[in-house]
């Protein structure tokens, strides 16, 4: 709950956090509502439940992201976003987002790259999921978009 997720940014600024990420999607902007191969869970704590029931679940409501932005701000901490997709990039560009994560799974889809990238932020660019070539095309759209300021995440 909205609650929830600000005691959780409360508790980031008590801990000496300089920093707090969401991730911004919604379950429809991220998968289809599907139960074919591939879109229902095998095992973990999720079992048995598809994608997007999961992602419905787990997701943080774009209606709650300036409340959190605010939130965060009011606790001193910077606060950016993992966007999934151009409504996401809006969203967090409406916010004042001072840089863009984009997630280890998002680093193929150079479209978003390039949609993050026209806003002039800086990218955070996890690799963990990703080849050589992947983080090259990656950083090389990144760069071709305007975009100099570049975090390559490892580990």
């Amino acid at each position: 709950d909205l609650d929830r997720a600000k005691r959780l940014i409360d508790a980031c600024a008590c801990a000496g956090a300089h920093a707090v990420k969401l991730q911004t999607y919604t379950p429809d902007t991220i998968t289809i509502d599907h139960d074919g191969p591939g879109f229902r869970l095998q095992s973990g704590l999720w079992a048995g439940k598809t994608l997007h029931q999961l992602y419905g679940e787990a997701f943080t409501p774009y209606e709650w992201h300036p409340i959190l932005f605010e939130h965060a701000r009011q606790q001193g901490l910077i606060i950016l976003s993992s966007p999934f997709d151009d409504t996401a990039v809006d969203l967090l560009e409406s916010l004042n987002a001072p840089a863009f994560k984009i997630a280890s799974f998002e680093v193929i889809d150079l479209p978003l790259i390039q949609r993050a990238c026209r806003t002039g932020r800086p990218l955070i660019i996890s690799t963990g999921m990703t080849s050589p070539e992947e983080i090259a095309d990656a950083v090389d759209t990144a760069r071709a978009s305007g975009v100099d300021d570049i975090v390559l995440l490892h580990g």
